[in-house]
């Protein structure tokens, strides 16, 4: 008798819907994508309505085989690929390579790997949604055409090899923006002051800022002389309580995760990169073999845009955190989240545990350490979404300083949690410090009353500029924007990568020079192509083909009739980029001229000036000025196969010593050994458990 077929992307699904289906189903895996547009050439008929020719690699054709002829011997066939356009395009495309007569084919749809979810999925099977299907095909037209279009271009007016995307060149556009930013900032030097003070008859001191004068003016204080002279005032002031302001706070917790935020707070928390995260949140989702339940999906699908959760999952965390926290942690309403993501698909779920009762202590044996701490990420956001929130006593006191001449405005402040609420469990992490979190408690104070000077402090402070963006902060600008999807988010970062045009600095994003030249090209003769808000705009036009506004190839059109005009015109008119050439005192030990500094793709590299004639080339090696402490050689600056920067022994393979800090040229005040930077203003040594603060940052 002929067994039902379904076909999904991964045996680890395979495995774990099998489980749930039994045995009057056949599981086949795709292993990804089948089949696609063909490497070699461009694959779209532009004359044609951009038709597209879609080729099997190769590679594929003995699954395909396998495949078609599952198919063949199968009743009906079940696709059962992820929940979103990708999906479904993969669907479509094993739908079209494996059709046998008039074989009927249903597309299953589930959002979490469990035997509920699953079982109503096949029975609310449905055709395949070409809408869907045409929003994935204009996407991959449209990346193809810039890619195969610019590529050309990049050859002739910069060098071989160079590669563009559609949304990857608007993403190194966005960083090199904000290194032009960062690279033109002028600081302007300003002063803080702060006053220390306490109860007359208390011995316990408190700090208040200097914020302006009681009559409302602000007080700018540019140098040390201004500063100096404030200071003089401010100790011969008499202090008093002006004003006391006291609110309790409700602080709410976030909702539980969207591939964004996941990608976001797994770098703040975890420090894994966006691809590390989604490799390790598509393991949890298809499945893992825990203890004799078998193969357990742990986690809902992790590329979604919605914060919607089911009710029955919300009603399985209440009685949770009720059993496990008791009444007080639970608000008295259910919490509701509204997806805020521009686009946000509702069909989806939020990024939570299949089972929350499945706490991460139970599983913990069965998983790596990675995914452990990646469940219990996931796990504790979505409990803490559902508690109540944490309450804060928050107290702000003005001071007055009564001068002879001025009177001056001082201001403290300090807030206190009074009840935990989810914090007990899970608090999320910011980009920034939150300078109010970090205040202590003030003594009790009452309006008019006296206090008394301990000491006046002053703090030289420069304006700073942006930040260059984290692996969160970039991400966090991509989804503002509306640049990419829950699935593009983590191939963008890799790619800009891979292809040489960014590197990442002590946990940072900054633009090679390579990619600063491309940018520069690119913005000159595409600038709409690489605008931020045009590549939004582009997402919109794609979220129109899904709802029937739009015709895909009347989107791609319009694309491609100012693009490829543009391009034309670039090749006419645009400028042989001249890659920096920086010579070297080194000589080419093979002809004897100098060697000099040139840009590969996967980086800078030590070449002979006398090309072509002479090919001799190094690696190339920035020297740091810091002794390797094993050998005494120099430590030299590294890239790793991964695209980390790296510092290493320059007499290496001799010697392996290697740290991926920067190092310092001062030693360890403790115990003499390497000390590295962290965080661009700390010191840690390689050596002993010393950790210092930096002057200023190397």
């Amino acid at each position: 008798m002929a067994k039902n077929l379904v076909i999904v992307e991964s045996p680890a699904k395979a495995r774990t819907l099998l489980k749930i289906l039994g045995s009057s189903y056949s599981l086949k895996a795709s292993l990804g994508h089948i089949r696609d547009l063909p490497k070699s050439e461009l694959g779209v008929d532009v004359e044609n309505g951009f038709a597209p020719r879609y080729v099997v690699p190769k590679a594929k054709s003995k699954i395909v085989n396998e495949l078609k002829k599952a198919v063949k011997n199968a009743s009906t066939v079940y696709l059962a690929t992820d929940p979103d356009r990708e999906g479904e395009a993969i669907a479509w495309h094993l739908a079209e390579v494996t059709k046998s007569g008039r074989k009927p084919y249903r597309r299953v749809v589930f959002h979490e790997i469990t035997s509920g979810a699953v079982k109503q999925a096949f029975q609310h099977s449905r055709s395949i949604d070409m809408q869907l299907v045409n929003a994935q095909q204009a996407r991959r037209i449209l990346d193809r055409l810039v890619g195969y279009k610019l590529s050309p271009l990049l050859w002739k007016k910069v060098r071989r090899g160079l590669s563009a995307g559609r949304v990857q060149s608007a993403t190194v556009k966005i960083i090199v923006d904000r290194e032009r930013e960062i690279q033109g900032f002028v600081p302007v030097e300003y002063w803080t002051i702060e006053a220390e003070l306490a109860k007359k008859g208390d011995k316990v001191p408190f700090r208040a800022m200097l914020i302006g004068l009681m009559d409302g003016a602000k007080v700018g204080i540019p140098n040390e002389q201004e500063a100096s002279r404030v200071k003089g005032e401010l100790e011969q002031a008499s202090y008093r309580v002006y004003r006391v302001n006291m609110k309790k706070v409700n602080r709410q917790p976030a909702p539980p995760f969207i591939t964004s935020t996941l990608q976001q707070e797994a770098w703040r928390k975890l420090r894994f990169t966006a691809k590390q995260t989604m490799a390790i949140a598509q393991q949890l989702y298809e499945g893992l073999p825990i203890d004799d339940e078998g193969s357990v999906g742990l986690i809902t699908y992790m590329r979604t845009d919605s914060t919607r959760v089911a009710s029955s999952a919300i009603a399985e965390t209440r009685d949770y955190i009720g059993e496990k926290h008791g009444a007080q942690y639970l608000p008295s309403h259910t919490r509701i989240f509204r997806g805020t993501v521009r686009g946000a698909q509702e069909a989806h779920e939020a990024i939570r545990p299949t089972r929350i009762y499945r706490e991460p202590s139970l599983v913990k044996k069965y998983l790596t350490a990675s995914q452990y701490r990646l469940y219990d990420l996931i796990w504790k956001r979505m409990v803490a979404s559902q508690m109540a929130a944490a309450v804060f006593d928050n107290t702000t006191v003005d001071i007055e300083a009564k001068c002879p001449e001025t009177d001056y405005l001082l201001r403290t402040s300090s807030s206190v949690n009074v009840f935990p609420g989810f914090i007990v469990l899970y608090s999320e992490s910011k980009d920034e410090a939150d300078e109010e979190e970090k205040k202590g408690k003030l003594p009790s104070l009452r309006k008019n009353e006296d206090l008394k000077l301990l000491g006046i402090y002053l703090e030289q402070c420069f304006t700073q500029p942006s930040p260059r963006f984290t692996e969160a902060t970039l991400v966090k600008m991509l989804e503002q924007w509306g640049i990419g999807r829950p699935s593009t988010y983590a191939p963008i970062l890799s790619t800009i990568q891979d292809r040489g045009y960014v590197s990442k600095v002590r946990g940072c994003f900054q633009p090679t020079e390579l990619g600063v030249l491309v940018n520069d090209l690119l913005n000159q003769h595409f600038a709409d192509i690489i605008d931020i808000r045009f590549t939004a705009s582009m997402e919109d036009e794609l979220d129109d083909i899904v709802k029937k506004n739009r015709n895909w190839a009347s989107v791609v059109q319009d694309f491609y009739t100012p693009f490829n005009k543009d391009l034309e015109n670039a090749f006419q008119q645009a400028e042989r980029v001249k890659l920096p050439v920086e010579l070297t005192d080194e000589t080419c030990p093979e002809c004897g001229k100098p060697l000099a500094v040139k840009l590969g793709r996967y980086g800078k590299f030590l070449a002979c000036s006398g090309y072509p004639e002479c090919k001799y080339t190094k690696s190339y090696q920035l020297k740091t000025g810091v002794k390797c402490p094993e050998c005494g050689g120099e430590l030299v600056e590294r890239v790793s196969k991964k695209k980390r920067i790296f510092y290493g022994c320059g007499n290496y393979p001799e010697c392996t010593f290697a740290v991926f800090y920067k190092p310092l040229p001062d030693p360890c005040p403790k115990c003499g050994g390497l000390l590295t930077q962290h965080m661009g203003r700390y010191a840690k040594c390689t050596k002993c458990d010393y950790k210092g603060k930096l002057e200023r940052e190397q």
